[in-house]
């Protein structure tokens, strides 16, 4: 008995480990510091290539998968009723938690210096959370239903099914274009434009819906990957077997990209294999290192933001937007203020807007080591 809960405390490590690292490479990307550009591989392709930031959301959703390959046993033999209750009830619950993120703080001033409710018809509907709900849905009720064979035959389909969607109903001649493919025209006559994000050159979602079908295909591969290493994962054998399919898809990706290029921003389907091969490539390095070689050196670290993931993304979303509200006399907000008269002055350029999110992601960290040591896990 004692030998098979530690076993489960292993396997558990390695993925609470593999959460833990985008977790925190995911605030390090959403909270650069200002005064100077962050260095660019840790700023997300403007539309077509790969950097470093691309890799952190769907490494999440792969790790999320990961953790359903353990969660989803005992579900496989629940009744339906309950499987759907439980199913639901997440979807619903982190949906909301997303769509309660971007119209937080739910209040704002208008010309006359007053408060009013900010309106419903001006607050994005999709986002990061969002896209987590659905693919943990989907995922959820594939695997409830169907075969590990037969997801991955799912999602071959739907990665070329995608793949013909965008080309078959995006603007002929410019079907990978921001402004005329066939996700923002698909987003747009569904949302609306008041419900779409506009942070880019035009109004564009990311994580809109259409995009969020070959999303599921990155948490279905994790559900497969963490099924295998269940069986043979930790055995040299298993490990090298994850490094040489992740060595394979990784390939095909980059031929695929010759004529479908990767995009995070259109969640490609050369985008889907691409991270899918590097994801597997992690984790077994991952495996290798904490399970075989008994490697302990931070670990610790990134176990703690693995342990409260969500929520510790949650709270730094939030923190963020409430520091980037309070203003300083000198006409910055305390955001501002700090990296640009503290850490510019200091490191000038890059590093100083990478230290400033580095004491971010820190103060973020502070609160999952605070959680973990109250034993208070918080699962979204």
């Amino acid at each position: 008995m004692e030998e098979l809960l530690n076993l489960k405390l292993k396997r558990f490590l390695s993925l609470d480990v593999f959460r833990g690292l985008t977790i925190c490479l995911m605030i390090i990307v959403n909270t650069p510091g200002t005064g100077a550009n962050l260095y660019p591989y840790l700023v997300h392709a403007n539309w077509f290539g790969f950097t470093l930031a691309d890799l952190v959301f769907p490494s999440f959703l792969f790790a999320m998968g990961n953790a359903m390959s353990f969660s989803m046993g005992k579900l496989k033999f629940a009744p339906p009723a309950l499987v759907w209750k439980k199913i639901l009830k997440r979807t619903f619950l982190i949906f909301l938690l997303g769509y309660l993120m971007y119209w937080f703080p739910f209040f704002k001033q208008n010309i006359d210096g007053l408060w009013e409710l900010k309106p419903l018809s001006e607050t994005r509907i999709m986002g990061v959370l969002q896209r987590i709900a659905l693919c943990y849905f989907f995922a959820s009720v594939i695997f409830y239903y169907l075969s590990e064979k037969i997801a991955i035959i799912l999602s071959g389909i739907i990665l070329l099914g995608y793949w013909g969607i965008l080309y078959v109903f995006g603007v002929s001649g410019s079907e990978l274009e921001m402004a005329s493919n066939a996700v923002s025209k698909f987003d747009l006559s569904v949302l609306g434009v008041g419900h779409i994000y506009k942070r880019d050159s035009i109004p564009f979602d990311p994580e809109g819906i259409l995009s969020t079908l070959p999303a599921i295909v990155n948490v279905l591969a994790g559900y497969i990957a963490g099924i295998f290493v269940q069986k043979k994962g930790k055995t040299y054998k298993g490990i090298s077997t994850l490094l040489v399919i992740g060595f394979v898809i990784t390939s095909l990706a980059l031929w695929w990209d010759l004529i479908f290029p990767i995009s995070k921003k259109l969640w490609t389907s050369s985008f889907v294999l691409y991270t899918v091969g590097l994801d597997l490539s992690i984790m077994a390095i991952l495996i290798y290192v904490i399970e075989k070689k008994k490697v302990t050196f931070g670990i610790r670290f990134f176990d703690i933001f693995g342990k409260n993931p969500l929520f510790i993304y949650l709270f730094s979303e939030l923190f963020y937007i409430i520091l980037r509200m309070i203003p300083t006399s000198s006409g910055l907000d305390v955001f501002e203020w700090v990296s640009e008269n503290f850490f510019q002055n200091i490191f000038p350029g890059g590093f100083g807007s990478l230290l400033t999110a580095l004491a971010f992601m820190m103060l973020c960290w502070a609160l999952g080591w605070w959680l973990d040591k109250k034993r208070l896990y918080i699962k979204l």
